[in-house]
């Protein structure tokens, strides 16, 4: 990411950040697509602020990790642990607040065994949150998913928090959004035993940005690849699917946002509420590659209305000021360059 995505998110963010001079953070899932967005906007606000805060990553593999960012894991505010989110040794220090990222957007696996990836999901959540209760944690950001929703009714333009659907448990792909569920359980369980522990939820929609993995389920970042390769861009289906894109400079200030200001159980959709079909997202694609590349489509058209995977962002809006700064032409630029 570039400085100037960096100084994107300071701005929007600066005035959250006294509640954070001289104390310590923990992140999990920090070496990851969202995490290392959060990892980094710390270094780069810590320094710039002079906040004399520190930060603690957890990473199954922090040696694989500072190879691929030496320059940010050489800040001293910044240490590593090594260790699996479900059974990682607590670290000695108080941590007053907690981002609990593992497994977030883009870090999931379509191929991962789906009993594996649930108790990921939920069983290493709830080792967060017993290190949270034991390390005088103020603050939990759980950085949740629109899976937990389920496939989304086409007659909802725009799905807001109150719906109360939810994934086919019938289906075992469903792993990752009943994860995400009975993760979200968990945070509310700790906050009514303990009324002063504030889990935040942040249900993460589609996002594009720098450090996105470009051979995962996210389509927009396989059309990124494509191009970078000289095309065609391809596209598996038919192209009628709608999805939003946020981008992740913006995910970020929105997530430490949630973390200071949100209200705790009360979960918050990150994302954007502009629809863009999957066509017209590999088309926009093609139109900013370096040089002209091919759209192919391989699916036949499905029939009946589109499937959507659009996030209700109102709440976000009217309660904690937050919208969609960068667009997504802007977003595919910045996030080709850093590919």
């Amino acid at each position: 990411m570039t400085e100037q995505d960096l100084d994107h998110i300071l701005t929007h963010t600066r005035e959250l950040w006294d509640e954070v001079r001289g104390q310590r953070l923990f992140i999990t899932g920090g070496t990851g697509f969202l995490g290392r967005w959060l990892v980094e906007s710390f270094s780069y606000i810590n320094a710039k602020l002079d906040l004399k805060a520190a930060l603690t990553v957890l990473s199954r593999d922090p040696g694989a990790f500072k190879l691929r960012a030496p320059g940010l894991c050489a800040d001293p505010a910044v240490t590593f642990c090594k260790g699996d989110i479900r059974t990682f040794a607590f670290p000695d220090k108080d941590h007053s607040f907690i981002i609990h990222g593992a497994a977030s957007v883009g870090d999931r696996s379509s191929g991962e065994d789906s009993l594996a990836m649930f108790e990921t999901i939920a069983g290493g959540t709830a080792r967060a949150l017993d290190f949270a209760s034991k390390t005088r944690c103020r603050k939990f950001l759980f950085i949740s998913s629109g899976a937990v929703y389920g496939r989304q009714p086409p007659e909802i333009a725009r799905i807001p928090e109150s719906y109360t659907g939810g994934p086919d448990t019938m289906e075992p792909g469903s792993a990752y959004g009943e994860g995400k569920r009975a993760a979200e359980l968990l945070c509310s369980a700790f906050h009514k035993n303990d009324p002063a522990f504030e889990p935040k939820i942040a249900r993460c929609f589609a996002v594009v940005g720098p450090h996105m993995p470009l051979d995962s389920h996210l389509a927009i970042g396989n059309f990124i690849r494509d191009a970078a390769a000289g095309g065609p861009i391809r596209i598996k289906g038919d192209g009628t699917p709608l999805r939003s894109y946020l981008y992740a400079a913006d995910v970020a200030a929105w997530l430490w946002t949630i973390l200071f200001r949100a209200r705790p159980c009360r979960p918050y959709n990150v994302g954007s509420g502009d629809p863009v079909s999957i066509l017209e997202t590999a088309q926009a694609v093609a139109g900013l590659a370096a040089a002209p590349v091919s759209v192919t489509v391989a699916g036949a058209p499905a029939g009946g209305p589109p499937q959507r995977y659009i996030p209700d962002v109102s709440r976000a809006e009217l309660e904690l000021g937050l919208t969609a700064k960068i667009g997504l032409k802007d977003a595919i630029t910045r996030t080709m360059k850093g590919a």
